[in-house]
């Protein structure tokens, strides 16, 4: 979910959210090591133990016979009658155990269920320089994060990655609605971590990190289906961004991927791609924002898609960038533009980033169209000088169910809350409530996303949210 540049001064006050696979980085060093080499096993599989068949076999029956005393010269015909009686043993229930655990489609299995003792870690990457690490500083990582950090990011890690593939493989196809589509990766992240968000204080455990985006062609960010808007029916020649957020207690994870049937737009996803993962690759403490940028800019911009006859450069984006993520804040201060800038902000040990990136075959600049896409609550603006009942209403709801989630009306919706423009529009004239709405390239034109969360260890870059997808 990308936040608009810093560069442009208009923007300042408005912070906004709007691949083959990445081959790690080549290193000798052993520093960091994933618990889960095989990532296919490690995204889909389940760690639980095998069960116990209750196979008897035929050693124990004879150390059995021996042990009571039996004559051992009972004829081999006898021993094998007993035996096939005996072959299997029933459990208490009188029935055999369950096979392992799978995932169901659409994903209604509790991810916690599928992984009993540990989620699995994302894709593990030590620095190319690991001079800087020493003792010291591993033991100082150890307090950076909470005991239940990482457990947090790798659960959400993991729903978002079930959740995605299901949608790539069932929900996003010709002919498929908008709106099917974003309420099937809602139920789906609700189903998986077990917080349908419909109790008081339910969603502020587990539930959408903000609003299911899905934005096609010149719509580069902060799209979703409205309640009561017209249906939206993806066509084949469609550009689709699809960039969704999975928190669990707040540790938000912030990915995106694009969707193109028809392979004109190849190239332009393979830019992009590209240059999200240049973009990692050159993350890691102490990395410069400036040189991740140019670094970005260099790779989606080596790149040129044709487009009926006519051949395109691929753009990077330059008024929207990646961010840092908070707890229960989607950006934090810092930010990853996509082009070469004079930003003197690092990177720094412990820290969480979305790193993204949009390429586009218009002009590469974001203009604001019509429309609302969500809300999010400005937790540092006092409430003390709201009057309006039915804004204080909201409010409580808010604060209640969302905190500093952004939301959308669908959410509120679901909720049961009915009459509510009034009081939000009071909200956001005092600058309690942030509205979002949807950003734009000219028309005509295509523009391509893809996304990961990164965490920043003592040794090593963690991308949480890498799948064998992209």
């Amino acid at each position: 979910m990308p936040i608009l540049n810093f560069e442009t001064s208009r923007w300042d006050q408005r912070p906004r959210k709007n691949t083959s696979r990445f081959q790690m980085v080549g290193s000798n060093s052993n520093a960091l090591k994933s618990a889960n080499p095989d990532p296919k096993v490690s995204q889909r599989g389940s760690s639980s133990a095998d069960l116990d068949r209750g196979i008897v076999s035929d050693e124990d029956d004879d150390d059995a016979n021996q042990e009571a005393g039996m004559n051992p010269s009972v004829s081999t015909a006898e021993k094998k009658k007993k035996r096939k009686r005996s072959k299997k043993k029933k459990t208490k229930t009188g029935t055999l155990p369950a096979t392992e655990l799978k995932q169901t489609s659409p994903p209604r299995v509790l991810v916690s269920s599928l992984f009993p003792s540990e989620y699995p870690a994302g894709e593990l990457v030590p620095y190319e320089n690991m001079s800087r690490t020493t003792d010291e500083e591993s033991r100082y990582n150890s307090r950076l994060w909470d005991e239940d950090f990482l457990a947090d990011y790798r659960q959400a890690a993991e729903i978002h990655r079930q959740v995605r593939q299901y949608a790539q493989k069932e929900l996003i196809y010709p002919g498929a609605s908008l709106l099917t589509i974003a309420e099937g990766i809602e139920d789906g992240i609700r189903a998986l971590s077990g917080h349908h968000g419909l109790e008081v204080g339910d969603g502020l455990k587990a539930s959408m990190g903000f609003p299911t985006g899905l934005c096609l062609n010149n719509i580069a960010a902060h799209w979703t289906p409205n309640p009561g808007g017209k249906d939206v029916i993806l066509q084949k020649n469609d550009v689709l961004k699809v960039d969704f957020g999975v928190h669990v207690n707040g540790r938000i994870v912030d990915s995106a991927f694009t969707v193109a049937f028809d392979p004109t737009y190849d190239p332009l996803l393979a830019a992009v791609k590209a240059a999200t993962n240049t973009g990692i690759m050159h993350a890691g403490v102490d990395a410069r924002m400036s040189e991740i940028g140019a670094a970005i800019q260099e790779v989606m911009e080596s790149y040129e898609v044709e487009i009926a006859g006519k051949v395109f450069p691929v753009k990077a984006v330059r008024n929207i960038t990646g961010h840092d993520i908070l707890r229960y804040h989607i950006h934090g201060g810092k930010q990853i533009p996509f082009v070469k800038n004079n930003s003197r902000d690092k990177m720094e040990e412990g820290e969480v980033f979305a790193i993204e990136t949009f390429g586009s075959t218009g002009k590469g600049y974001l203009d604001d169209d019509m429309g609302n896409y969500g809300y999010g609550r400005q937790d540092d603006v006092s409430a003390a000088n709201l009057h309006l009942s039915s804004a204080k209403s909201l409010l409580k709801t808010i604060d209640a169910n969302f905190g500093t989630i952004v939301f959308c009306r669908r959410y509120l919706e679901r909720l049961g809350v009915k009459n509510y423009l009034l009081g939000m529009r009071s909200l956001i004239d005092n600058g309690i409530v942030q509205s979002y709405g949807p950003l734009v390239d000219v028309k005509g034109s295509y523009v391509a996303q893809f996304e990961h969360t990164v965490l920043l260890h003592s040794g090593g870059k963690e991308v949480i949210s890498r799948g064998d997808d992209y």
